[in-house]
C-alpha cells in the first residue's frame, strides 16, 4: 500500500490490531489538542474479527516465545542446539525480508540504510576478532549470533519499509510475547514439581534461566499493554485483558528480585506517559492492573515457600497450589473490571480542555516523584551531600554484593563494579581491538585475582571495550547515534498532535511505544548483560530495526504499484543472487560450531561404549569443523593416551596451547599431562605459564610452588 499524503483504507480483509480504523479520517481541526485521549473519530470498536494485523502479531509473539524458551545467555552446549537453530531461522526471515523489499518495494530513499550498514560494520568486527581473540571459540560463536542479530534488525528495518500499516501487529506481539513468558514464569511457581523441580531458588528465573532476563522481558511489556489498553479504539477483548495482562507483568517484575528490571519498568513507564497523549485511560489500566500486580507479588513475598531459597520440594508446591488459586482468581477479577473500565470509559466525555488539564497534572505528578525523592535526602540524618556521598560508594564499592532474597529490591550493594572494573583493565591491555568478542571470561582471568566465575562484564559498554576495544566503541557509538537519527524521523515530536490525521496520531503512539521499548532495553543492557539472550534482544531488535526503517510518518514507502520481471531488473537480480549467497555463507558459519559440538559428543560416546576407532574418527572430525576450538583437542590426547600412544596425546595438547595460547586451560591440559607422566621440567614450565595466564588459580599456584622447590628453581 502506498499513500500519498493522506492515509488510504487498509486492504480488503485486513483491519488493524488494536488501532483505528483508518477509513474516512479527516485532520484535527486546528488547535486540537490530541493529547486529550481522542485519537480518532467514530464509534469505539466492538467484538471484531481478527485480521491480518491480529494474525502477523500473534505469529510474532509465537515467535518470540519461543524464542524465550529454546535459546541462552550464552551458546550452544552439546546438548542444546536451540541457539544454533534459532539463529539460522532468524537469519532466513531477515535475509528473506530484505529481498522482498529489492523484488517488490517501491523507488525511495534507503530509510535507515546507514544504520543498518554500521551494524553490519560491528558483525564483521565481531568475526574479525577471531583472529585475536584470546578464546576463538567464544569469538566464533558470538559472530554467529550477531549475524541473526543483523537479520533481524534489517528484516525488520525491511517489512517496515515494505507494509508500514502492520506497526500495530509488531507492538502487539511484544505485548503478547511477555505476557505468556511472564505468565509461564509464574506458572513455574505454581506447578514446581511438574516444570521446575531442581530450580530451589525463589527469585522467577523461568524460562530463560536468568531472572534478570525474566524480569526485564515483563518490563518490555508494560508499554504496549498500556497502548492496547488506553487506546478507544482498540479491540474491546484487548482493553478488558490489559489490566490483567499488567498485572502478571509487574508482579513478574517484583518477583524476580531484579532491581535493574524494576528501574526499566519505572523509566518504560514514565517515558510512556510523557510523551504519548493517552495518559486518562492509560492511568486507569495502570491503575487496574497494578493493584492486581501488587496483590500477586505481595501474596508470594508473604509466603516463605514461595520466596525464600532451597526449600523443601513438597512445601514449595503445596504452596504454589494456594499461589495458583490466587492468581487466577486475580486474572479473572481483573478481566471483568478491565471489561466494566472499557464500557465506562466509552460512555464518559470529558470536554477537551478538562482532559488536557487533567493530562498535564498527571506528568507533573511523575516528574514530581524523583523531587520528592531529593527531599527526602535532604532531610535524612546524612543530609543531601552525605545521602549522595553514601549512596555513590556502596554503588561502587566493588565488595559489597547482595543476596538472592527480597529484601536485595531496596538494597544498593552489587557486584557491577568488581566486573566492570575487570573490564576496563581487559580492555586496557589491548586497547585498540580488545581481547576478542565474548573473551572477557578468558582474559580477565590473566589480572584477575577474584575466584568468581563471571562470563560477562554485565554491561554491554564495558564488554564491548573490553572485547573490542576503542574500535568496537567507536562503531557501536556511530551505530547508537545512526538508529537514533533515523528512529526521529517516525517519530516526528516536533510536529505538533494537533496537525496530525488520526490514523497518523495512532502510528505515532505506537512507534513511540517500541521506542520505549527500545530505550528501555538499551538503559538496561548498561548495566547487566541481557545482550546475550537471543530471546530478550530480538523482539527488542525487531522493535528497532522496525523503527529505523519506516522513514518519515507522512511519506511511508511501500510495494511497488508495478514491477518488471527479475530478469528484467539486473541490479534487483544481483542484490538478491547476493542476499542468496550470503544468507547460505552465514548459515554454513553459525552451523559449524555445532557440528562440531555434535560430532565430539559422538566420540565420547564412542568412547565410554568400547568403539575406539569410531571415537577417533569422530574427535578428529569435530577438530576439522571447528579449527578454533581446543575441546577436541583434549579429547584426542586422551584417546591417544589411553591407546599408549603418549607422543601423540601429547601433540594434541601442544596443538592446543597453540590454537589458544593466552587461554590459561590449554596450558593447564598439558601441565597436568606432563606432570602425570612425570615430565616435571615440562610440567613446570606449562603450568607457571598457566598460573601466569589465571593469576587467581590457587590449585594452579600451588602445584607450581610445589614444582620449583622439588625442581631446584629460584623465583624469577
Amino acid at each position: 500500500m502506498r499513500w500519498n499524503g493522506e492515509p488510504s483504507a487498509p486492504r480488503q480483509g485486513a483491519p488493524m490490531l488494536a488501532s483505528a480504523p483508518v477509513t474516512s479520517v479527516t485532520p484535527a481541526p486546528a488547535g486540537a489538542a490530541h493529547d486529550v485521549d481522542s485519537a480518532a473519530s467514530g464509534p469505539p470498536s466492538r467484538w471484531t474479527r481478527p485480521g491480518s494485523d491480529a494474525v502477523l502479531g500473534l505469529a510474532l509473539a509465537a515467535g518470540f516465545v519461543v524464542l524465550g524458551f529454546i535459546t541462552t545467555g550464552g551458546f550452544d552446549s552439546v546438548a542444546n542446539g536451540g541457539d544454533t537453530w534459532s539463529e539460522i531461522v532468524v537469519l532466513l526471515l531477515g535475509t528473506g525480508a530484505c529481498g522482498a523489499v529489492v523484488l517488490f518495494g517501491a523507488r525511495g530513499r534507503a530509510w535507515g540504510g546507514i544504520t543498518v550498514a554500521l551494524f553490519a560494520l560491528l558483525v564483521v568486527l565481531t568475526a574479525l576478532s577471531i583472529t585475536w581473540s584470546v578464546q576463538p571459540d567464544n569469538s566464533w560463536q558470538a559472530a554467529a549470533q550477531s549475524v541473526a542479530y543483523l537479520a533481524a534488525f534489517a528484516g525488520a528495518a525491511a517489512l517496515a519499509r515494505l507494509v508500514p500499516e502492520r506497526w500495530p501487529a509488531i507492538v502487539g506481539a511484544v505485548a503478547v510475547a511477555s505476557v505468556a513468558l511472564s505468565g509461564y514464569a509464574l506458572l513455574v511457581k505454581v506447578f514446581p514439581a511438574s516444570l521446575d523441580a531442581g530450580n530451589a531458588l525463589g527469585r522467577l528465573q523461568a524460562p530463560f534461566g536468568y531472572w534478570n532476563a525474566v524480569g526485564v522481558m515483563a518490563a518490555f511489556g508494560l508499554a504496549p499493554c498500556l497502548w492496547a489498553g488506553a487506546r478507544q479504539h482498540s479491540a474491546r477483548v484487548l482493553r478488558a485483558l490489559a489490566p490483567a495482562g499488567l498485572a502478571l507483568l509487574i508482579s513478574v517484575v517484583v518477583l524476580s528480585y531484579s532491581r535493574s528490571a524494576v528501574l526499566v519498568a519505572v523509566l518504560g513507564i514514565g517515558c510512556w506517559f510523557a510523551f504519548v497523549p493517552l495518559r486518562l485511560r492509560a492511568a486507569a489500566v495502570l491503575a487496574l492492573g497494578g493493584a492486581g500486580g501488587a496483590l500477586i507479588a505481595v501474596w508470594a513475598l508473604a509466603n516463605h515457600s514461595l520466596s525464600a531459597d532451597r526449600v523443601a520440594l513438597a512445601a514449595r508446591d503445596s504452596a504454589g497450589h494456594t499461589f495458583g488459586i490466587v492468581l487466577l482468581a486475580t486474572v479473572v477479577v481483573l478481566g471483568a473490571a478491565g471489561l466494566a473500565l472499557s464500557l465506562a470509559l466509552d460512555r464518559v466525555r470529558l470536554p477537551a480542555v478538562t482532559r488536557r488539564r487533567v493530562g498535564e497534572v498527571l506528568v507533573v505528578l511523575v516528574a514530581l516523584v524523583p523531587l520528592g525523592g531529593i527531599g527526602a535526602l535532604a532531610v535524612s540524618s546524612r543530609g543531601l551531600t552525605g545521602e549522595v556521598s553514601h549512596v555513590w560508594g556502596t554503588l561502587t564499592n566493588p565488595v559489597n554484593g547482595v543476596g538472592d532474597t527480597s529484601g536485595r529490591l531496596v538494597q544498593l550493594g552489587n557486584s557491577r563494579p568488581l566486573y566492570w572494573s575487570e573490564g576496563i583493565t581487559v580492555g586496557e591491555h589491548a586497547l585498540l581491538k580488545g581481547a576478542g568478542a565474548e573473551a572477557y571470561a578468558t582474559a580477565r582471568t590473566h589480572y584477575s585475582t577474584s575466584p568468581l566465575l563471571v562470563s560477562h562484564a554485565h554491561s554491554y559498554v564495558i564488554q564491548t571495550f573490553a572485547d573490542f576495544g576503542l574500535i568496537g566503541l567507536a562503531v557501536s557509538f556511530a551505530l547508537l547515534v545512526a538508529w537514533a537519527i533515523a528512529a526521529a524521523r517516525p517519530l516526528a515530536l516536533r510536529t505538533a498532535w494537533s496537525s496530525l490525521t488520526a490514523a497518523r496520531a495512532a502510528e505515532r503512539e505506537g512507534l513511540i511505544t517500541l521506542a520505549v521499548v527500545v530505550v528501555s532495553f538499551g538503559a538496561q543492557s548498561a548495566i547487566d548483560w541481557t545482550w546475550f539472550f537471543s530471546g530478550v534482544a530480538i523482539p527488542v531488535l525487531v522493535c528497532a530495526g522496525w523503527l529505523a526503517g519506516r522513514g518519515p510518518l507522512a511519506a511511508p514507502v511501500g510495494v511497488a504499484p508495478t514491477r518488471r520481471p527479475v530478469l528484467q531488473r539486473p541490479a534487483a537480480g544481483a542484490a538478491v543472487t547476493a542476499l542468496v549467497a550470503l544468507v547460505l555463507a552465514g548459515a554454513w558459519g553459525i552451523w559449524q560450531p555445532l557440528r562440531s559440538a555434535d560430532a565430539l559428543a559422538s566420540s565420547v560416546s564412542a568412547a565410554a561404549s568400547g568403539s575406539t576407532a569410531r571415537a577417533f574418527t569422530d574427535a578428529r572430525e569435530a577438530a576439522r569443523l571447528d579449527p578454533v576450538s581446543i575441546q577436541p583437542l583434549q579429547i584426542l590426547a586422551s584417546l591417544y593416551a589411553g591407546a599408549g600412544d603418549l607422543a601423540s596425546a601429547r601433540a594434541e595438547l601442544v596443538d592446543a596451547t597453540r590454537r589458544q595460547p593466552e587461554n590459561p586451560q590449554s596450558w593447564l591440559w598439558l601441565g597436568q599431562f606432563e606432570l602425570q607422566h612425570r615430565h616435571l621440567r615440562r610440567a613446570f614450565d606449562a603450568l607457571l605459564h598457566s598460573q601466569q595466564l589465571d593469576v587467581g588459580n590457587r590449585t594452579t599456584a600451588s602445584t607450581v610452588i610445589a614444582l620449583r622447590s622439588k625442581l631446584g628453581i629460584g623465583q624469577r
